[in-house]
């Protein structure tokens, strides 16, 4: 616990870095030419950061995105800093296993390698919906829409680590909101799951797709591990994590 609240307080962990390490200063060292990401989430908050610097460090970064104009406006930010990244805009609605299929089916045509899969995208709408697949709107976006987009990527993360010898790397955003579903959680899926629903608690169901997506980075983890294969998977708070705009917001603050 004190070693946690150290942390939090941005004092360096193990790895040199702690809460208030910022991504440039994490990745300054690093030059990632040969790598590809894909970034959900990537036209706003820790999102938008993680795709900027991974361009700036030379990564192939790619934006899948529901709202194409916001990830080509991300783009375009991105460019008019550093005119010579490689960022690529595709569309993707994760509340759809249709679009998240086509997705993959479109990344696979261009026989492009896979380092990095960020998990990133999330969404907490306060009124009930459901996606076009008949699951609650805010399990279907937070944790089925990326169970799937893993699941299929995954071969061509495995194939591109061994080939290359560079170790790929999943990481899940969840949050600390996880730990405040208790419960019987597939009878509590089922209940919101259903059109004609009176109590929705949309707290509740975002932790419930928080709690289901450590779950799964979990089980991913073991999986891989037995798998023998060279990619690694976790799963990170976004509190613990500064963005560029987090730094302006606290300058404003304080200056």
């Amino acid at each position: 616990m004190l070693e946690t609240l150290k942390y939090l307080m941005g004092s360096p962990g193990p790895s040199g870095f702690g809460s208030k390490s910022t991504a440039e200063q994490v990745t300054q060292n690093s030059d990632l030419r040969s790598l590809t990401a894909i970034i959900t989430g990537g036209t706003s908050g820790i999102g938008a950061e993680t795709a900027r610097v991974l361009a700036k460090r030379g990564a192939r970064v790619v934006l899948p995105a529901r709202n194409l104009k916001g990830a080509e406006d991300t783009k375009a930010r991105i460019l008019s800093e550093f005119p010579d990244a490689d960022v690529m805009v595709m569309p993707l609605d994760l509340s759809s296993l249709t679009s998240v299929s086509n997705f993959v089916s479109h990344f696979h045509s261009l026989r492009l390698p896979l380092n990095l899969l960020i998990n990133n995208a999330g969404k907490f709408p306060h009124e009930h919906l459901m996606s076009e697949d008949g699951v609650e709107m805010t399990f279907a976006t937070n944790y089925l829409g990326h169970f799937l987009l893993t699941k299929l990527l995954m071969k061509t993360m495995i194939e591109t680590a061994e080939k290359t010898g560079v170790q790929g790397r999943i990481v899940n955003v969840s949050s600390s909101i996880h730990a405040w579903f208790s419960g019987d959680a597939i009878s509590y899926l089922a209940s919101i799951s259903r059109n004609n629903i009176s109590d929705y608690d949309a707290t509740r169901a975002y932790a419930l797709s928080k709690l289901a997506n450590v779950f799964h980075t979990t089980q991913l983890a073991r999986t891989l591990q037995e798998m023998g294969a060279n990619v690694t998977v976790n799963c990170v708070h976004p509190g613990i994590v500064r963005t560029r705009l987090t730094r302006e917001r606290e300058g404003f603050l304080t200056g």
